[in-house]
């Protein structure tokens, strides 16, 4: 079977990618790029050089685009003609504006504006050469991609028209990339889901079709006919005006279109309508650029007695008022754009002149249309165009005027609508949408770090930073933040997930994350679980209230004994401090300063070092204590037997007393060696307690033998205990056993209640409750032992004599506690300490 023509088709291309690629492929960097090729043919004014930022703007200097011939050729960008003078005014509105801020003080200080202005001829696809060269910074198709150098482009002023706003707008909506209009009422560019980043600084349709309606039911007008352009402004226009037209039920009589391009059967029919209809009222929603051929057929067929509702494009434009027009639009009425006077732009429009710029081409364009003259040497050239509406042909003829300009030319002398300020509306909407950018640049240039409006954390943008454009989403379910994780969602695709908090400890650092990661030991999740922060360290500081309370305390209680210490050094020839053995007295003290200032060393961040000699101390100090107390015991239980038993009984000796303390040290000793040398306490830090805070603790190592330790301490306090109890009913003077063991009372309430508040407590308050505990066991054992004795000696010093000391003469003052006494017997009567009981 013969091979069809159609078949060698791919065979060609083949043929042209094999052996012709170059001009499908580019060289850059050593390698070789695909790229999009086109270029734009695009005019304006750009002044971007030194500048801090550019802002865009788009206006008509021409009123169309002159059609090419089709051609199997690359297509080029199209050509505009007819200079539109009213563009022309806004161009230079939006110069002088900018001009004006960077004059201004109070505006972006420090920071210059540029501008970079293009020609739209109001058609959409210049209006789209426009957009795409503002957002790839040149004149080629490259979108996602912005090449330029220098002062980035803060927004968009344009692009005139509502069609031509309606598409440069969808473009620049999918980068987010900042518009104002100063010339769209389209109410469709209300829509923030289509036009996320549009605004403009007029009125939308909405409000003037409104506007309109009240206006023809005040009227009495119940019969109205509707004509638009067909273009977004007119239909979207029209469409609102009869849904509100409706509301109020009116009729409308008919609705045709004007269209864009020439075509005699669609103009044919909007006069039809118009001459059949009964209707004598019908709201245009037109520009006055669409309007003109429409009224060249309304002229011809002679349409006159209708009452004429204009859209504000086209209430205030001079054809209403040219004579030839007069007759079918006068008295039309219409809600025009509020109009304003702009200080110093008269003068500014004036400064025009092509011999300030010889490359500027628009200005000699300008000059050339408005003295109907040629620019000597210039390369620009003048032309004149007919449009033949009545038949749909177009005749357009270029030449070149055999009237040179001189530059003498006066524009002064001329009256067209570029010079005409006294009706600026859309002039002044240009101005407003210059500043509306400026007070915007100025706001996020004084933004403060924190009060910013952008989260988390408040944060602002910074406009040497600035970059408005972004690549367009499209997404099942947003990025997980940090601090998320993705969860699967059961029967949907990989695209649509959930995004589930981390656990408390773990965190995502990255979006999009799949895990959460777990912080290390000493770190936990801040709040959002986005990051890890360092836990915080506890413990009893010497600087806070608890501890300072208790340093107090500690040091106050030391300072007592200390005291104490000084009366028996100072009275120690008294009998009753010498009825005291002073050795073991002032073993005591000693003990008792040991173990309260042993307290400190709880106190503060704990080593290694404190958490050995904390334990080590406290045991020894109360070691060296009991054993202390446990030689008085043992004595006064002697005593005891003595005044009890019928037999001579030999006392114990004072050697003795040294003998059981010195014995009590050492094996507190040796046992304290053995806890240190076999699994000494050290440096604990405690996670488990609190998720959020590392405590700072002691582990005690060996519990056996910390329990041995301690318990031969509590085995000296039992000794103490049971040997006083017995000899607590002594004669009526000797009531020293009746002390201790009140003493040692106060000692094992204290710390059995210890064990359970101990138990119970976490953190640094475990610390407070082991301090608390010592304290109040040293202070009890101080104040039932010593405090009685140095009543007497400092307070009753009359009861401290050989006789009431002896027990030889019977108290009588029962309001007297006399603390110790000696009972000497030199008639062979046993010698013991006692305490007298007045």
């Amino acid at each position: 079977m013969a091979p069809t023509k159609k078949s060698g088709v791919p065979l060609l291309l083949l043929f042209l990618l094999v052996f012709f690629p170059d001009p499908l492929m580019t060289e850059g960097d050593g390698e070789q790029t695909c790229r999009l090729l086109g270029k734009f043919d695009l005019h304006g004014y750009v002044e971007s050089t030194n500048h801090s930022l550019i802002i865009g703007g788009m206006f008509p200097i021409h009123s169309r685009i002159i059609p090419e011939n089709e051609s199997i050729l690359e297509p080029v960008s199209p050509r505009c003609e007819g200079f539109y003078f009213r563009g022309f005014r806004w161009t230079k509105t939006m110069i002088h504006t900018i001009k004006e801020i960077n004059e201004r003080k109070d505006i972006l200080p420090n920071i210059t504006l540029g501008y970079q202005i293009f020609d739209t001829c109001f058609a959409v696809s210049k209006s789209m050469e426009s957009t795409l060269s503002f957002l790839t910074g040149q004149d080629e198709h490259k979108p996602n991609f912005r090449c330029s150098a220098g002062a980035p482009l803060a927004g968009v002023v344009g692009a005139g028209g509502s069609s031509l706003s309606v598409a440069t707008s969808r473009l620049l909506g999918l980068y987010y990339f900042p518009q104002v209009g100063y010339a769209s009422s389209c109410s469709v560019l209300s829509d923030k889901y289509q036009f996320p980043s549009y605004v403009r600084v007029m009125a939308s349709d909405q409000s003037q079709s409104k506007a309109i309606v009240q206006l023809i039911k005040h009227f009495g007008w119940v019969w109205i006919g509707a004509i638009a352009a067909d273009d977004d402004y007119g239909k979207y226009g029209i469409k609102i005006f009869k849904e509100e037209i409706e509301k109020v039920n009116l009729c409308v009589a008919f609705s045709e279109t004007i269209p864009k391009i020439y075509s005699k059967a669609k103009m044919q029919n909007a006069i039809w309508a118009i001459k059949n209809s009964t209707a004598k009222v019908i709201v245009l929603y037109s520009s006055d650029i669409d309007l003109s051929p429409f009224l060249l057929e309304i002229e011809y067929h002679d349409i006159r007695g209708r009452t004429w509702i204009a859209s504000e494009a086209w209430i205030t434009s001079s054809l209403i008022a040219k004579p030839e027009y007069f007759p079918y639009l006068g008295g039309a009425i219409g809600f025009a754009v509020p109009r304003a006077d702009i200080k110093g732009l008269k003068e500014f429009l004036y400064d025009v002149h092509p011999n300030k710029d010889p490359n500027d081409n628009i200005t000699i364009e300008f000059w050339q249309t408005a003295f109907n003259c040629t620019w000597p040497n210039s390369s620009v050239p003048y032309n004149s165009d007919h449009r033949v509406n009545m038949t749909g042909q177009e005749d357009r003829i270029y030449f070149t005027s055999d009237k040179l300009c001189t530059g003498e030319e006066k524009l002064e002398d001329l009256e067209n609508t570029y010079l005409d300020v006294s009706q600026l509306r859309i002039t002044n909407n240009v101005k407003n949408a210059v500043y509306a950018l400026a007070y915007a640049l100025d706001e996020m240039s004084r933004c403060e770090e924190g009060r910013g409006p952008y989260l988390p954390g408040n944060t602002c943008a910074y406009l040497e930073d600035f970059e408005p454009w972004q690549l367009p989403k499209s997404v099942c379910t947003e990025l997980c933040r940090p601090g998320t994780r993705k969860g699967i969602r059961q029967g949907e695709p990989i695209c649509c997930f959930d995004c589930i908090p981390c656990a408390d400890g773990h965190v995502s650092l990255q979006p999009g994350s799949r895990e959460c990661n777990k912080c290390h030991e000493d770190y936990w999740s801040n709040e959002d679980n986005s990051g890890c922060v360092l836990k915080e360290v506890e413990f009893l500081a010497y600087s806070e209230a608890l501890g300072i309370t208790l340093v107090t305390l500690s040091i106050f209680s030391a300072l007592v004994v200390l005291a104490v210490t000084v009366v028996y050094v100072v009275y120690r020839k008294t009998p009753l401090a010498k009825a005291n053995d002073r050795e073991l007295s002032f073993l005591l003290q000693l003990s008792l300063i040991i173990i309260l200032l042993t307290s400190l060393l709880f106190i503060g961040k704990p080593y290694d070092w404190s958490c050995k000699a904390r334990q080590v101390t406290l045991a020894l100090g109360f070691s060296l204590c009991l054993s202390c107390i446990l030689g008085k015991t043992i004595r006064l239980y002697s005593s005891h037997r003595a005044s009890k038993s019928k037999v001579r009984f030999t006392s114990v000796r004072p050697i003795c007393q040294k003998l059981i303390v010195l014995v009590s040290v050492l094996i507190e000793t040796g046992l304290c060696t053995a806890y240190l040398v076999i699994m000494p306490p050290k440096l604990y830090k405690n996670m488990e307690s609190q998720t959020i805070k590392i405590i700072l603790e002691c582990n005690e190592g060996s519990i056996e033998l910390l329990c041995s330790v301690f318990g031969f301490d509590v085995f000296l306090a039992l000794l103490c205990f049971l040997t006083t109890f017995v000899a607590r009913k002594l004669p009526d003077n000797y009531n020293e056993a009746k002390c201790v063991t009140f003493g040692m009372l106060v000692f094992f309430i204290v710390w059995i209640s210890f064990v359970p508040a101990y138990l119970s407590t976490k953190g640094k308050f475990k610390v407070a409750v082991e301090i608390f505990a010592i304290l109040a066991s040293s202070i009890g054992l101080l104040g039932c032992i010593f405090a009685p004795k140095c009543y007497i000696i400092l307070i009753r010093p009359k009861r401290n004599t050989d006789e009431i000391v002896g027990g030889q003469v019977p108290t009588t003052d029962r309001s007297i506690q006399l603390t110790s006494t000696s009972v000497s017997s030199e008639m062979n009567v046993t010698v013991s300490t006692v305490v007298l009981d007045d």
